[in-house]
């Protein structure tokens, strides 16, 4: 190749993969960034005018909370302290930084700290590697002192960005890699390559980092997910970029044709039908301005509820220090210390040399947070929201902003938070009705093909719902089959045949959240109320059977790992030991599950040894600060040692404790032609709902609305 050809080819297969990871992506570094932000495969997207905010410089960052995330100042300072600790010194370019974060202050330390007192003692926490050993180490930021913290026996910290950008180019400089693509009848300047996550399958895995790189041909359209090379995978020492091993089983598999699969409106509109009338544009308009308030960066108000909320490069959001306003008594009361989505585990169903480690740890080895693309206006988020950053680290540990990473905007939709009206025969005219208004918290994370929306979202009546939505393009598998008819009788594709040469495999995607619940205090217990049939007396009432609810308050961690069933049916109640209503309920908040999904793997199945947290919906473990990760601090070709379920095994006292409620959300995926070239959004969710907290409805204070509150607004046609 000469050396033309190569640099096309180089920048081309950059573009490539920056589409994979980094579409939308646009940052501010107070150093050079590490990856370019042009590239001719890059989707902008529709030119549109809208309200999106001004980028912030974030030099001058103060924290002012003891929750508040690192600054850029706090960052450099901890960099600098680490380059210069006595381990590292002799050769800091050695020195990979895979995590820098707050660690945060004792959970009593928190909860006693008032604004305008001084902020408990900075620190950070560092994840590093230093000559391929890993290292965990808390650093004061005041007095410069580093700790060593304990590192798990196996597995490695989450990738980097450097780690993720610079695998896919390793086996370009592999000559036999090389010829196998052109073996294959793809230009490698069409080449796009993504890094796989490897799991963990036994000893021969062990002792270096290893990922699997597997590649598309983008000739023809953006959408390179829908045009495998099939077959082959590329072994990869991370950190060597030593090609281990190449394989190649697609021999014969024809690449998908690109026809029909771009998915870009500036694409997409010239072939629309043109009997197809898209709805008109809607918006929420609110002339007064939001309800809500956010103060210091982090500190938000709204409707009687207060939290701090966070970007995390690993969890994605972080809402803390929730409480709410009781009417009754205008009095705040605590509901949740800290709230996030621990851990991602996406299996799929292909046993298949090319398929069969396609398990991911999306948190844990990718960084669900770092995968978190800045919103987009009028889109991703309302006209009203209101934008927040997260500012995270790179490899070297130099800080850069993800700008609009979280949005925060009110919901109207036209639902009803309550009504009701009187039926003629009581002669009363009485109709009343309240709209149900709502404060959102969002991100969306892209992680290679599948985007990720998740929404924290306030309700008047103190219900929190957790809602996760699955969007983006599938993972598909290329096929010599083109028709049902062709696929011999018996044979297991895996999956649903989509389109020409394209198999859609089943997966599953699991979402776990951590929920550190303090119902008006940390001192909490966890109840199941289980109903169950009970038979009338012979003579005692025309009925033969009614429902009864039995309540049982879990002693130990054992007692309260839940396996949803829908006939055998329970509540789920997590309750203050101190507090009780006027007539003697324990005040609490109960887990509601709506639509979810349980795994079905064989509980020895390596992936499944891995994701051991999937095993139950529910799980309550006593409070403890390092067990914050359901699949272990290290996750990445973990063995899985370090997960929620090990630490649940030691059926330790929960009652009258301080507690934490996880919470898995579950979804099965098996394809359908409505899922190519791009899927359909679906969601699933779950509430926290109180349950006796407050001493009645706390919707009775919410005024109807008035016609003669709302703006009239005209459309531009006819004004």
């Amino acid at each position: 190749m000469d050396y033309s050809s190569l640099k096309r080819f180089l920048l081309l297969a950059t573009g490539a993969f920056l589409l994979l990871l980094f579409t939308h992506f646009s940052f501010h570094l107070p150093s050079n960034p590490p990856f370019s932000r042009s590239s001719p495969f890059l989707f902008h997207g529709p030119s549109v005018t809208t309200t999106k905010p001004a980028s912030r410089n974030h030099e001058t960052d103060i924290a002012s909370h003891p929750l508040d995330p690192l600054t850029i100042q706090e960052i450099n300072l901890a960099r600098s302290i680490l380059l210069s600790y006595s381990l590292f010194s002799s050769s800091p370019s050695s020195l990979a930084i895979h995590s820098l974060s707050l660690d945060e202050p004792d959970k009593s330390v928190v909860r006693s700290w008032k604004p305008g007192n001084t902020l408990p003692a900075r620190k950070a926490v560092a994840v590093t590697r230093y000559k391929n050993k890993p290292y965990v180490l808390s650093i004061d930021l005041s007095t410069k002192e580093v700790v060593p913290l304990p590192v798990p026996e196996s597995g490695y910290p989450t990738m980097t960005i450097e780690d993720m950008m610079s695998a896919p180019w390793a086996p370009f400089s592999d000559k036999a890699f090389n010829e196998t693509i052109t073996a294959r009848g793809v230009r490698m300047s069409d080449v796009a390559c993504l890094p796989i996550s490897l799991g963990w399958y036994g000893q021969t895995e062990e002792g270096r980092r290893l990922i699997k790189i597997q590649c598309y041909s983008a000739e023809g359209t953006a959408n390179f997910y829908m045009r495998p090379i099939e077959g082959l995978t590329v072994l990869l020492d991370m950190d060597t970029k030593e090609v281990v091993e190449i394989t190649d089983k697609g021999n014969g598999i024809p690449i998908p044709s690109s026809t029909n699969t771009d998915y870009r409106y500036t694409v997409t509109k010239n072939n629309k039908p043109a009997w197809l009338k898209a709805p008109n544009p809607i918006s929420l308009e609110q002339p007064s301005g939001p309800s809500f308030t956010v103060s210091e960066d982090h500190q938000v108000k709204w409707a009687g509820w207060d939290f701090h909320i966070k970007a995390d490069a690993r969890a994605g959001i972080i809402i803390s220090g929730l409480g709410i306003i009781d009417p009754e008594t205008g009095k705040r009361r605590e509901v949740m210390y800290k709230g996030f989505v621990s851990e991602l585990f996406v299996p799929y169903m292909d046993p298949t040399n090319a398929w069969y480690f396609k398990t991911y740890m999306d948190a844990g080895e990718y960084g669900f947070g770092l995968q978190a693309m800045p919103l987009v206006p009028l889109n991703d988020c309302p006209r009203n929201a209101y934008y927040l950053d997260g500012v995270f680290v790179t490899a070297d540990g130099k800080p850069y902003v993800r700008e609009n990473m979280i949005c925060l905007f009110e919901k109207y939709a036209g639902d009803i938070a309550w009504r009701h009206s009187e039926c003629p025969i009581t002669d009363m005219e009485i109709k009343e009705a309240r709209p149900k208004v709502t404060l959102v918290a969002r991100m969306s994370a892209s992680v290679a093909n599948y985007d990720y929306i998740v929404d924290w979202e306030f309700q008047t009546d103190g219900l929190i719902r957790m809602k996760v939505a699955l969007s983006g393009i599938l993972m598909v598998k290329g096929t010599s089959y083109t028709h049902t008819k062709d696929v011999p009788s018996g044979e297991d594709m895996y999956g649903t045949l989509l389109s020409e040469n394209v198999i859609g495999v089943i997966h599953d995607h699991f979402i776990t959240f951590r929920l550190d619940m303090d119902v008006d205090g940390p001192a909490n217990s966890f109840a199941r109320v289980k109903l169950a049939r009970q038979a009338t007396a012979s003579g005692e009432s025309p009925r033969t059977s009614y429902l009864k609810a039995t309540r049982h308050v879990a002693a130990t961690e054992q007692e309260a790992q839940v396996k949803l069933a829908l006939y055998k049916p329970e509540e789920f109640h997590v309750f203050s030991t101190e507090k009780t209503t006027r007539v003697g309920n324990p005040t609490g908040y109960k887990v509601v599950s709506a639509g979810t999904a349980a795994s079905m793997l064989d509980p020895n199945d390596p992936p499944q040894l891995r994701g051991a947290f999937t095993n139950n919906q529910i799980w309550v473990t006593p409070y403890n600060k390092s067990e914050e990760w359901a699949g272990g601090l290290f996750v990445y070709q973990s063995k899985g040692e370090d997960t929620l379920s090990v630490w649940a095994d030691r059926n330790r006292p929960i009652e009258n404790k301080d507690i934490v409620l996880w919470y898995t959300l579950g979804f099965h995926h098996v394809p359908c032609q409505e899922d190519f070239p791009i899927m359909p959004t679906v969601s699933s969710s779950f509430d926290l709902k109180p349950v006796n907290f407050f001493e009645k409805n706390p919707v009775l204070w919410l005024p109807p609305n008035q016609e003669k509150d709302l703006p009239v607004c005209t459309a531009t046609a006819t004004a």
